[in-house]
């Protein structure tokens, strides 16, 4: 028989001193809603102060410039006594550099991302993009070297006069192979995940519209925004992946019209991506407007999207 002691034990309490139990309800706290769950996720993002990654954006233009688009300038100035051709040139070990450090600084940007990422594509992104540059690497070294002995980028490889005087002539198709890697496979393979990364990082750069607290860029901002924009151009143009760009840029775009539906608007960080991208299309409109009545360059490039590369350009121009 349940005793009076033993029932307290278990929080039922007699009413009288019948045997008539009743269970003894501890008072609650009201039930969490949703709404409350996403008003505290909502001040708890107005707490978050937005901060411009002015480390990971300056070093990325810094080696941009230095380590790919230095990276030629280097390879064909700096004396072949210093770098003969059957060794690495000085280009070489600045791709080697840009390899390691871009997708360094692309997963320390992802992971800052206000937006999470899933870990499996970035993975992927990563890995191809490295796959990617490194192709280009080897074909884009052999390219440059062979332009100290009168190769001209201007042409292609089949109407180039030094590759006219080999012997057998389908050493020829070799050549053709090394330039579809360096300048389709490996720019595809590099570029395409590059641009694929910098959008997943895009997509979580948007803060509530009535955000009191957003931050302006200033003077160095805009300088920034500037030579990133100019890099982009190189990348663009040189890369011979204006389709690529093309397809990011409307997408951000598209992502920018959608947020703004739900009373978003970009960061600092998202606006210095957005108005870098306008800046190279921009520079780029004005680019291909000047060469668009260049007849070698219009037989090199006879594509839908007439974009003509910068070395190109100079060995046609300048070098001649």
């Amino acid at each position: 028989m349940t005793t009076r002691s033993d029932a307290r034990k278990r929080n039922v309490y007699y009413a009288d001193e019948e045997t008539t139990p009743f269970i003894h309800v501890e008072a609650q706290r009201p039930m969490e809603t949703w709404e409350n769950r996403e008003d505290d996720k909502k001040l708890r993002s107005a707490k978050k102060e937005e901060r411009f990654h002015w480390d990971i954006w300056l070093t990325l233009t810094l080696q941009n410039w230095i380590f790919d688009f230095g990276r030629p300038i280097a390879a064909l100035f700096v004396p072949l006594s210093m770098t003969p051709l059957n060794k690495p040139s000085i280009g070489d070990y600045f791709h080697m550099a840009y390899n390691v450090i871009t997708p360094f600084c692309i997963l320390k940007l992802l992971e800052r991302s206000p937006r999470k990422v899933s870990p499996t594509l970035v993975y992927l992104s990563i890995i191809t993009f490295v796959m990617g540059a490194s192709i280009h690497l080897v074909g884009d070294s052999i390219d440059h070297r062979l332009v100290h002995l009168g190769y001209q980028l201007h042409l292609s490889v089949r109407d180039n006069p030094i590759m006219q005087q080999l012997k057998p002539e389908g050493l020829i198709d070799s050549f053709e192979l090394l330039y579809s890697y360096d300048e389709e496979i490996g720019h595809l393979m590099w570029y395409i995940p590059f641009f694929i990364s910098l959008f997943l990082y895009f997509c979580g750069c948007f803060r509530d519209a009535n955000d009191s607290s957003a931050k302006k860029g200033g003077i160095l901002w805009w300088i920034l925004t500037f030579f990133s924009a100019v890099y982009y151009w190189y990348l663009v143009t040189e890369g011979q992946i204006s389709s690529v760009y093309l397809l990011t840029y409307v997408a951000m775009g598209i992502w920018i019209l959608r947020e703004k539906i739900a009373g978003h608007v970009l960061d600092i960080n998202g606006r210095f991506l957005f108005y870098s991208f306008t800046a190279t299309l921009i520079l780029t409109v004005i680019w291909v407007a000047w060469l668009w009545n260049d007849a070698v360059l219009r037989k090199k490039y006879p594509g839908l999207l007439y974009v003509p590369e910068p070395w190109s350009y100079y060995t046609l121009h300048w070098k001649a």
